[in-house]
């Protein structure tokens, strides 16, 4: 799952960092993610696992790190693997 993560943060944050060197608790707002690049993140995210994420979870919480992205994913029934 963190792989797919780290590819769809490349593609779509626009933070000009090599995601794959960066840790999974790392806050991605402080590297550089946008308001507006997070909601890129999310459609990626979304076609990527095959999900549609609830109102509840549009939040900058939820995009903060890999991990929290991971924890939101799995949360809709995507097995971490």
């Amino acid at each position: 799952m963190d792989e797919t993560i780290r590819k769809v943060l490349g593609e779509y944050a626009r933070i000009g960092v090599d995601m794959a060197g960066v840790e999974r608790d790392a806050d991605l707002y402080t590297l550089g993610l946008t308001s507006h690049a997070s909601v890129n993140v999310m459609l990626g995210l979304e076609d990527a696992f095959g999900v549609e994420f609830p109102d509840q979870l549009l939040r900058k919480d939820t995009f903060r790190s890999i991990a929290s992205i991971a924890d939101a994913v799995s949360g809709l029934g995507v097995a971490k693997a």
